[in-house]
């Protein structure tokens, strides 16, 4: 298809969407984070690639679609951030998958738990 191959294989990333694709894991998004997906990657691909990524994210069957019931707001650094964090603790996620330090703040905390995995983690938690 001649959106998909917009999006760089090449990249290591690119085995999150394999992976997805394959249902080997759930992802969870509300109404704020697809907002910030379609700003992001409409600044790194064209805008039908972008509406291609989120039309499959959004009408695949291992796409859950929550909203959080509560606002934890912990990371002061970039507030922006929480929309991530108050989501995956809101529906217990197994992990949220990041390169971003400002979640570093929960390798510190008793309560809330939420597991924080980079990239590469992630990818050895799926084998």
């Amino acid at each position: 298809m001649y959106y998909e191959q917009q999006i760089n294989r090449n990249n290591f990333e690119f085995f999150i969407y394999e992976a997805f694709a394959l249902k080997q894991f759930d992802w969870v998004v509300s109404t704020e984070i697809l907002e910030e997906y379609a700003e992001k990657l409409c600044e790194f691909y064209s805008e039908p690639t972008a509406d291609y990524v989120l039309d499959m994210l959004c009408n695949a069957n291992n796409t859950i679609f929550a909203e959080p019931y509560y606002q934890w707001d912990l990371i002061t650094i970039d507030q922006d951030d929480n929309k991530f964090s108050n989501l995956a603790l809101s529906v217990n996620a197994h992990c949220l998958v990041t390169y971003d330090k400002h979640f570093d703040i929960f390798k510190t905390l008793d309560f809330p738990k939420l597991n924080v995995l980079n990239p590469k983690q992630f990818k050895r938690l799926l084998e």
